[in-house]
């Protein structure tokens, strides 16, 4: 009697025991310890970069891998011989052609350890936008595809909407100086399609983009670069199609590709997300390294993410990151200051902003050379315009191929309103002290005297800029004058004229900077500077202490950006051209902004 009311009580709901179910889930448990191990990721919710700079970014990437640990974790896994195989979910997320190329990299240096790798897709794109998602896929041994998707491998073009006669048959008339001619900020608002300066580098940028989606799919899908580039005209694909051409190995579902991976790799493997892989690792060698980490030498990493404006980092006006002067320049600072710290790497993904705040923080890179500290700078899908010219003064600069840089120039102008005001019966008036208070006025156009002035700012700017990036690149100012003039260039090419050192990412520029501050090769790295919990409660003691480069908490860096935050925004990277930049749809951080949005897809 007693023993069948032990087995009533030990019997679990699917008439297994308890201690059956014990023994699984501590069988489950040791082989998450000991493997062997096929390793998986998502790419559906796309990566993180920078570690989160608020509690609303942290729960924003909350399920986002970042790009630093997945890279970690993939050289660490291609020596672990617990683990066998990796698959990666292609597609979902918006990832830059830059970030595309250094994960591309990662897996390859895996494969080169004999592990197998997998890419598997329900569609690279909808019929369109495939480029990047099936560029990454190329670097894989085997890339299978759902049998109802599509490969929307459609080549590469740069196309801009021009508003100039829609706004003369408004009588609005927009007046704009640059510096110089490939700066096309306001071309869509002056001109009724590109100018030949802005046409000649749209088509080289398009140009050194599909050469290197070329060279991708002739490499790993065993092509010469002649069929790779016919594809790129035949293009979008059906599966079927796609299948014929050799873009793919098989039409699968998600639960075939596993099976098949299943049965190479063993079928005793364990699934595990390359995230929590990589974690188990860090928390390990965290524990470790707690008795020596006082004293222990290592690269400090300092990202430089987002429109460059004045203050301290937050959240932009669009729910992104903003790059605060006072943040940035304080974590470089501190940097310098601490004898631990043999080099920095500078993480730069930013299109720009202020020329006063960009320049902040380029006196702080300048300082942290002079003070022995060698700064080696790791471009990621965008570093152009202010984010060049932080980035200039570096001892190395590396650059992925795909990397949108340079764009060094100047611009201003404003709306000129008073026609549109005539015909629908506005009437305007001003009461002003000074002889330019209403110089930026939208009711009139600049006067000769105001040109003066703007020309003379302008002058001023680009010779500023100019003159640091040839003694930062070791350049002649004429040499910089030809690579300038606003253009833009991808990394690639820069690398080819000496705006960049090395094509890579941020590894690469990790092991420079460890050679360069005379580190051995598994020297650690830190991203600078780490805040204890207390640190963010606490005021900072002075401008040159850790906390100072802690990111603001405030209202509008926590949520949707108000109108008065946004104003506020707008005046604090334009001046006292706020108002036109803000009229003329101008990026908000100032006029080293690099313009658009600048993702390759």
């Amino acid at each position: 009697m007693a023993d069948a009311k032990l087995a009533a009580v030990t019997a679990g709901p699917s008439g297994g025991t308890l201690a059956s179910q014990l023994t699984g889930q501590v069988t489950r448990l040791r082989q998450r310890r000991t493997g062997p191990f096929i390793l998986e990721l998502d790419l559906t919710d796309g990566i993180a970069e920078e570690p989160p700079q608020d509690p609303v970014s942290a729960l924003l990437t909350l399920r986002r891998t970042r790009l630093p640990d997945l890279l970690e974790g993939l050289r660490r896994a291609s020596q672990d011989d617990r683990v066998r195989a990796l698959v990666v979910k292609v597609g979902g997320g918006r990832i830059g052609l830059a970030t595309i190329q250094e994960l591309r990299g990662a897996v390859r240096d895996f494969r080169m350890s004999g592990k197998l790798t997998v890419a598997w897709a329900e569609s690279f794109g909808e019929f369109v936008r495939g480029n990047l998602p099936y560029y990454l896929a190329t670097g894989f041994d085997r890339i299978y595809l759902q049998p109802s998707g599509t490969l929307g491998l459609t080549g590469v073009a740069v196309e801009q909407v021009f508003l100039h006669d829609a706004l003369a048959k408004l009588g609005i008339d927009f007046q704009s100086a640059k510096r110089h001619e490939y700066k096309s900020a306001a071309d869509q608002l002056t001109e009724t399609g590109f100018t030949g300066p802005a046409r000649e580098a749209a088509q080289r940028l398009t140009e050194s983009v599909a050469e290197q989606l070329t060279a991708a799919i002739a490499e790993g899908r065993g092509k010469t670069p002649e069929e790779a580039r016919g594809l790129l005209d035949r293009g979008p694909f059906l599966a079927q199609q796609a299948l014929a051409e050799g873009l793919v190995d098989g039409l699968a579902y998600r639960d075939e590709v596993y099976d098949r991976l299943h049965k190479e790799a063993g079928l005793d493997a364990t699934l595990l997300y390359l995230q929590r892989y990589q974690r188990s690792h860090v928390l390990a060698d965290l524990s470790r390294r707690l008795p020596r980490a006082p004293h222990e030498r290592f690269v400090a990493v300092i990202y430089a993410h987002g429109g460059i404006r004045h203050g301290r980092s937050g959240r932009g006006p669009a729910g992104g990151g903003s790059m605060g002067s006072d943040t940035v320049a304080a974590a470089l600072r501190a940097a310098g200051g601490d004898e631990r710290a043999r080099a920095v790497v500078l993480r730069v993904n930013s299109p720009g902003g202020s020329y006063t705040a960009s320049d902040v923080i380029w006196r702080e890179v300048v300082r942290v050379r002079a003070g022995g500290t060698p700064v080696v700078v790791s471009m990621g899908d965008v570093a152009a315009s202010g984010g060049y010219f932080i980035s200039a003064p570096a001892d190395v600069i590396v650059a992925q191929p795909g990397t949108i840089t340079g764009s060094i120039g100047v611009i201003l102008g404003k709306p000129v309103l008073r026609e549109m005001f005539g015909r629908a019966g506005v009437n305007t008036d001003t009461v002003a002290a000074g002889e330019n208070a209403t110089m930026f006025s939208s009711s009139r156009p600049f006067s000769e005297a105001e040109w003066e002035r703007i020309n003379t700012w302008l002058d001023a700017i680009y010779a500023d800029f100019t003159q640091k990036v040839a003694d930062g690149r070791r350049l002649s100012i004429d040499r910089v004058h030809e690579l300038a003039r606003g253009r833009v260039w991808t990394g690639a090419d820069a690398v080819a004229s000496g705006l960049a050192d090395e094509t890579g990412g941020l590894h690469d520029a990790i092991a420079i900077a460890r050679t360069r501050g005379g580190l051995p090769a598994g020297a650690p790295v830190r991203v600078y500077p780490r805040h204890s919990p207390l640190d963010q409660l606490r005021p900072a003691e002075s401008s040159e202490v850790r906390p100072a480069a802690l990111p603001r908490l405030r209202a509008d860096g926590l949520g949707a950006v108000g109108v008065s935050a946004l104003a506020a925004l707008f005046a604090e990277g334009w001046g006292p051209a706020w108002e036109f930049a803000a009229r003329a749809g101008l990026p908000p951080y100032g006029p080293l902004t690099l313009p658009g949005s600048w993702h390759i897809s």
